[in-house]
């Protein structure tokens, strides 16, 4: 049961950065009410890696765990909702949810994350997190030596084909049709024996997830462990942009060094601002959204 509706901050997003940000918040004695619709992006992904002392936690159990840290500050507030939309009051925010509840606060984050919108290939979406990966970083220990695919073309191609052969010497680059490499490229992936199909993709066969096999339009096939893919994304939540905060050229919101966005009192932080989606780099940049917006709030009080 919410005991108030209005708080110091609105934190839109209760993953690891807005978990962070609020344990920030509630240990400097701020009220913290934090609302999540319970999608997070890694929702699929089995373990996360990268993160000491969490190496190899599936990515609920740590949300899980941080959230009960969180919660024993008495200051800080959970629901499960989602919210609707935002307006700005002179100095206050209100939010209205889909429970039709409105609260206000002074300060809003938002650690709402993306949305990534996977190719209409068969298997794809199946696989997606699981053998289907984004970064080597958080999950290419765990497939290395393997035969593995790379799903793309032209200049990005080449520098992911580059990234992923730290993993293995078994490596092919499938562009989904002709090649838009150019020769110098093409030279150089052959160099490092990294092979180049052009062949349209069918679908993707596989058990649970787990990728056997790529199955080509042409009837061929190729067995591969995981395919690494990048595909576009969209900002998870619109709200931000409802109330004027600009987004970067690659589709981030645009903050500055204390995680402020272009308008002033909203804050943003974790996967929404950046490319580097790792459960440790969310949770940093939540510890330091926190820090500055406290001070941004001691700053206007004293």
């Amino acid at each position: 049961m919410i005991e108030t509706n209005h708080f110091d901050v609105i934190v839109i997003g209760g993953s690891y950065a807005g978990l962070s940000a609020s344990m920030a918040l509630g240990r400097s004695l701020r009220s913290v009410l934090i609302i999540d619709s319970g999608k997070p992006c890694n929702r699929t992904a089995p373990h996360s890696h990268n993160f000491i002392t969490q190496d190899g936690e599936p990515p609920a159990s740590i949300a899980q765990k941080a959230k009960a840290q969180v919660l024993v500050y008495p200051t800080i507030q959970f629901v499960a909702d989602t919210v609707q939309s935002a307006q700005k009051e002179k100095n206050l925010f209100r939010i209205k949810t889909e429970a039709n509840v409105e609260f206000t606060a002074k300060k809003l984050l938002f650690t709402t994350g993306i949305r990534d919108l996977v190719p209409d290939l068969p298997g794809f979406a199946d696989c997606w997190g699981i053998s289907v990966i984004h970064c080597p970083y958080c999950h290419g220990y765990e497939v290395h030596g393997n035969a593995l695919g790379i799903l793309g073309n032209g200049e990005v191609g080449f520098e992911f084909a580059k990234l992923i052969s730290q993993w293995t010497p078994h490596l092919t680059l499938f562009t989904n049709g002709p090649s838009t490499l150019n020769a110098e490229q093409t030279k150089r992936l052959q160099q490092h024996h990294i092979s180049i199909i052009e062949d349209e993709l069918d679908h993707l066969e596989h058990t649970d997830g787990k990728l056997e096999q790529v199955i080509f339009k042409n009837g061929s096939k190729l067995e591969v462990s995981a395919i690494f893919a990048r595909v576009p994304f969209q900002q998870h939540c619109a709200i931000p942009q409802e109330l004027g905060c600009e987004l970067t050229e690659n589709g981030y919101l645009k903050i500055d060094h204390f995680n402020q966005t272009t308008v002033a009192g909203v804050y943003a932080a974790g996967d929404n601002t950046s490319p580097m989606r790792a459960v440790s780099e969310a949770t940093a940049a939540g510890t330091k959204a926190g820090a500055s917006i406290n001070k941004e709030l001691i700053q206007k009080s004293f």
